[in-house]
């Protein structure tokens, strides 16, 4: 078994009380990595943090706080440093799926999804950096979507969105590498989420999950839907010692369906 090097490394995530982000908080856990979850909602935080527990034995700590507030994201990286001393690993995956036509998008539309996908990912990393660059060392993991390397119509704003994030991860590797902290990315296609549920409940809800993640209208080349834990363990990597030269590249977690490296 590969040893991550992950013991007693603290990790903040961001959007980790479901999906990805709650997937990454227990395989971060799992290889000895102190956590903090951050959300929006204190009840989802406090069941998510439960059911670490259940699968870890640890408890995360919780911040609830909205990270399109330059504020809330400099209270949660606070707040984690205080907590445990350090902050070694940030993973920002908060986000959202909207997605329109480029004339039905409205201006509030636009500001949402950039304040969210890629100014929160700004705010926090520039709060964390403080840190990580005071101990000559860390790792920030951003959580886009294939649709930034490939925006199909009606993708907007969440293609512009990710793409951008794109563009920071590169940008910010080469501007933070003498720090010692390193900057990547995964971009992420079909993965079993909460959205992916309601497409599913919607469009075919006579079928059990396992057949609708292996339909073939997805066209995915690996022939299935992935799980939140697979992309989760992607991350760990990235995030880890074992990962200890590898900074400014994007990571695809889509089965193989991207067209593009």
């Amino acid at each position: 078994m590969m040893d991550l090097g992950l013991q007693g490394k603290v990790a903040l995530i961001t959007g980790g009380s479901q999906g990805i982000g709650f997937a990454s908080a227990i395989a971060l856990a799992k290889e000895g990595a102190q956590v903090a979850i951050v959300a929006r909602s204190e009840d989802r935080l406090r069941a998510a943090a439960a059911e670490i527990v259940e699968h870890v034995g640890v408890a995360p700590i919780i911040i609830a706080a909205d990270v399109s507030s330059p504020d809330d994201c400099t209270r949660a990286v606070e707040e984690t440093f205080a907590h445990y001393g350090r902050i070694d690993i940030l993973v920002n995956n908060a986000g959202t799926s909207a997605a329109g036509s480029f004339e039905t998008v409205t201006a509030d539309a636009w500001a949402q999804d950039l304040d969210l996908k890629l100014f929160g990912a700004i705010h926090c990393s520039r709060a964390a950096v403080a840190y990580m660059r005071k101990a000559g060392t860390g790792s920030i993991v951003n959580v886009t979507a294939v649709g930034g390397k490939t925006p199909s119509a009606g993708s907007l704003p969440t293609s512009v969105s990710r793409a951008a994030g794109l563009a920071l991860t590169k940008a910010m590797s080469k501007d933070l590498a003498p720090a010692g902290i390193r900057v990547n990315a995964v971009c992420i296609g079909l993965i079993r989420s909460e959205q992916i549920e309601r497409m599913w409940q919607k469009t075919a809800p006579e079928q059990t999950w396992e057949q609708f993640a292996l339909d073939g209208r997805f066209n995915i080349p690996l022939g299935r839907i992935g799980d939140a834990r697979e992309a989760a363990n992607v991350i760990a990597f990235l995030s880890s010692s074992a990962a200890s030269y590898v900074t400014g590249t994007a990571v695809n977690i889509d089965g193989g369906t991207s067209a593009v490296l």
